[in-house]
């Protein structure tokens, strides 16, 4: 029987942690870490089987990220922002699957999905043009989805606002050195990207509006149930799953430290019970993250492969479990860290790398608690709520 992603990445967890700083002092992966990606398999779990993928089940990509942050943050960051996009790749236009993965399998994707450029319509496609901050793993990738707002004649956002994704080659993009120096997750190379006056076929843009009301798959004909979760399941999934991974990592990382260390006053961690009792504390609530998140996923694939409805309630719970998850696990982690003493802060600790990661993962956008919250609890009430800003992360 051959090994799982998970049995691989067991395999090689020794020399992935140990490239954690590399990955931080270069400011992207190193090559030998996106090699190591590669030799797992993670980035092909969700890509179709057509092109050598798994098609596998959204929670085991889940658990292989979670690994892979616990392991270096960095390195589970990417793997859970890059390897979602093939999940998304396989609803696209077949031309352009064949593109991407025709000449190699190994192909991976780039994003942002933020809409910070503009579609032009000429005759066969687009003119595009635009400036994306944060594209992670970017150096490791050939190809690259990126929000965009659609365009008059003229360039000029039309009104309302229609929103796409864009795909497009590396050649029609430049990474822009220089722009990634941030407090964590600093080996994620994340990028900004400009285009400048690219044409897009007319097969390589596509409303996000499809992707949201779930139409982009079934007119791909896509049959299996991970191909049907909501978008604002799947995308998030990634993130959330690296930062509860990352949360999981301190713990081994101060579960380690503590078993020698001595406080100054002279007391060993191990007869002192209050940080016994916050570390077990910290456990327990970073494990009810990773069940929290996990549970939901499968739940939605179930719920598609049973033929049931998606309805707007189901997903507004879903971002709600999803954000709570996060802040749930980081919160733990900061316990964790609160209790490591002075040296636990030492820059070759390892604990105060991902303590930084973490709280650099909270600040992505589908982790704003605010408008979540709030809509997920119009929907408890029965309120629909108004359409607008609320709703981009539903």
């Amino acid at each position: 029987m051959s090994k799982s992603v998970l049995d691989l990445i067991e395999d090689r967890a020794e020399e992935i942690a140990s490239l954690g700083a590399a990955n931080e002092e270069l400011g992207r992966l190193t090559d030998r870490s996106a090699e190591l990606l590669r030799e797992v398999g993670v980035m092909k779990m969700l890509q179709p089987a057509k092109y050598g993928g798994h098609e596998a089940h959204p929670a085991d990509f889940a658990e292989a990220v979670m690994r892979l942050a616990s392991l270096d943050g960095s390195t589970g960051w990417v793997s859970g922002i890059v390897g979602v996009h093939p999940w998304e790749m396989a609803m696209c236009d077949s031309r352009v699957q064949e593109e991407v993965w025709g000449e190699s399998h190994e192909t991976w994707i780039a994003s942002p999905y933020a809409p910070m450029g503009i579609l032009r319509p000429v005759e066969g496609g687009f003119v595009f043009n635009g400036r994306w901050q944060f594209s992670s793993g970017t150096d490791h990738c050939d190809w690259i989805f990126l929000g965009a707002f659609l365009g008059d004649a003229e360039g000029t956002m039309l009104m309302p606002p229609e929103n796409y994704h864009v795909i497009l080659p590396r050649s029609d993009y430049e990474i822009i050195e220089d722009t990634w120096d941030v407090v964590g997750l600093r080996g994620t190379g994340s990028k900004d990207v400009v285009v400048k006056d690219a044409f897009i076929p007319d097969y390589r843009a596509i409303p996000f509006s499809k992707f949201m009301d779930g139409s982009q798959p079934r007119e791909a004909g896509l049959t299996s149930p991970t191909y049907h979760i909501p978008f604002t399941t799947a995308f998030p999934l990634g993130i959330t799953s690296a930062v509860i991974g990352i949360a999981e990592g301190a713990l081994a990382a101060s579960l380690e430290y503590q078993q020698k260390r001595v406080q100054i006053t002279g007391t060993k961690v191990k007869d002192d019970p209050y940080v016994l009792f916050a570390l077990s504390d910290a456990a327990a609530e970073i494990h009810a993250s990773r069940v929290a998140l996990i549970d939901n996923v499968r739940r939605f694939y179930d719920k598609v492969q049973n033929g049931e409805e998606i309805t707007f309630a189901d997903r507004a719970h879903s971002r709600r479990t999803q954000v709570a998850a996060a802040w749930r696990a980081v919160r733990a982690m900061d316990e964790i860290v609160a209790r490591s003493g002075g040296n636990g802060m030492r820059m070759d600790n390892p604990i105060q790398r991902f303590w930084r990661d973490g709280h650099m993962g909270m600040v992505h956008a589908i982790h704003v608690p605010g408008s979540v919250f709030h809509v997920s609890a119009l929907t408890d009430m029965d309120f629909m709520p108004p359409p607008g800003p609320m709703l981009s992360m539903i």
